[in-house]
């Protein structure tokens, strides 16, 4: 930005606005001590006027002209100029220069020019006429309190265009300092337009209004970044992983062009092609029914929901899945109450049919898988543990990404979204998916903090709802 462009930024407009509040309060201050210091200044010289005229009118007639010939020799440099004039205006006695002047008021202070004098200063006078038809004045010189006067405006003035100047001066830097900062911040969001995820706008130690407004969106750049890294995770993982399905099905279909020669040939040949194909419209149904969850959309359909229940649902429909590997399958639950919260039922019991299905895929033959309730102080929720290899503390953030296939999982059936779309519900619900510390065999804990509004707001409800369900 041009410096001819700089009353069009804020921060200067903004110190301009105050520089003008503050000239406009200075103004009005230093009115008010010219008028004051000024009007101090006139009612000192009118009271000592009042009190020259009251021992005046007290004086005797007779002494009228001594009186004003004895403060005429006291007074050699003409500051306090008495005149007598006689009733046709021609000077009797005193240092008054000149002649009677034009008196607009008796006994009364007022304003003239003291013409005789050098350079016709200004006074303060008061006059007073006696029944003969003399008249008697009494003034004051106020060159001094007029030069005074001036040197005060002077001052005044001087202090105004200083303060304007420093004002604009300092409006300008401010100006140039935010126009500074904005064209950094201006140059790295171009940056970022450009593709360069990486870069994040500039913040400064101050702390104020605009480094909290540049934390927000450098957090949200990183939240940006994470998904663009997830975003192309996701379409590398599909790109992998759908590969191979896609080419022993096309493979599959070469071969029987090639050999095939019977009914059952042929027959065996598609039921190996549907059931490619079938594991890849699972693998997209999977991915689809993430984004889905991952939106909110279903979260206006929350209800009241027990968690035990839907535990224990999901506890009997692998039940025969466990009898055949020869896996013992039990629930534990620390506490016989329900486990209430708001959810979509359908959608919890999804993330702990997967949960429980992993468990059982994994655990070995006549192993042990333990679905357990519990509730704490903190939280509550399900965990379900096995005593298959487990997962290292390494890839466990890993594991919850789609398509991540750990090292004990490279060869076992699945497409490395169960525990993705498991995370998906956690996320929606305000729980978390945790995996415990064990000795052998692995534990992962769908937990939802006690804090949360909606395990205080729909206890009630749940539990009646299971009450009534049981």
């Amino acid at each position: 930005m041009r410096l001819t462009e700089l009353h069009r930024t804020t921060s200067f407009r903004l110190a301009t606005l105050f520089l003008a509040m503050f000239g406009f309060a200075s103004i009005l201050l230093f009115g008010y001590l010219y008028v004051e210091i000024t009007g101090f200044e006139t009612e000192r010289a009118d009271e000592w006027l009042r009190r020259e005229h009251a021992e005046l009118i007290r004086d005797k007639p007779d002494d009228l002209v001594a009186r004003f010939e004895n403060q005429n020799r006291y007074d050699p440099h003409t500051q306090r100029p008495f005149g007598l004039f006689d009733a046709g205006g021609h000077h009797l006695a005193g240092g008054y220069p000149g002649e009677r002047p034009v008196i607009p008021a008796f006994d009364t202070p007022f304003t003239l020019r003291l013409h005789g004098l050098q350079h016709n200063p200004p006074g303060r006078c008061i006059a007073a006429g006696f029944p003969d038809g003399r008249v008697a004045i009494q003034c004051q010189n106020t060159r001094e309190l007029d030069h005074f006067d001036e040197e005060l405006l002077h001052a005044l003035l001087s202090a105004a265009v200083l303060t304007l100047v420093i004002g604009l001066l300092g409006a300008a830097l401010i100006g140039v300092g935010s126009v500074r900062r904005l064209d950094a911040v201006t140059a790295s969001i171009k940056e970022i337009v450009a593709g360069n995820l990486s870069q994040r706008l500039p913040m400064r130690s101050k702390q104020d209004d605009l480094d909290r407004l540049v934390r927000v969106v450098n957090g949200m750049l990183d939240e940006i970044e994470r998904l663009m890294r997830e975003v192309k995770g996701v379409c590398d993982a599909i790109a992998h992983d759908l590969r191979t399905p896609l080419t022993r099905l096309i493979a599959g279909l070469e071969r029987a062009q090639r050999r095939a020669q019977t009914k059952e040939e042929y027959r065996a040949a598609l039921e190996n092609t549907l059931a490619e194909a079938g594991g890849m419209l699972r693998t997209f149904n999977a991915l689809l029914r993430i984004s889905e969850i991952e939106s909110g959309v279903r979260r206006e359909s929350f209800e009241p929901v027990d968690l035990a229940a839907v535990a224990m649902d999901a506890l009997e429909l692998y039940e025969p899945a466990a009898e055949d590997k020869d896996i013992s399958l039990v629930l534990e639950r620390s506490s016989p109450k329900p486990y209430p919260m708001l959810g979509d039922p359908s959608l919890l019991f999804e993330a702990l049919a997967n949960l429980v299905e992993n468990a059982i895929k994994f655990a070995p033959p006549q192993g042990h898988v333990c679905v357990r309730l519990f509730s704490d102080a903190s939280d509550f929720g399900v965990s379900i543990r096995d005593d298959g290899p487990g997962i290292s503390v390494k890839e466990r953030q890993a594991v919850l990404g789609r398509f991540y296939r750990g090292e004990a999982s490279r060869h076992t059936p699945g497409n490395g979204l169960g525990l993705s779309l498991a995370n998906a519900v956690a996320a929606m619900h305000g729980m978390e998916i945790r995996f415990a510390d064990v000795q052998a065999g692995c534990e992962v804990q769908l937990a939802k903090p006690r804090e949360s509004p909606d395990a205080r707001n729909c206890s009630r409800e749940a539990a009646s709802a299971s009450s009534a369900s049981g």
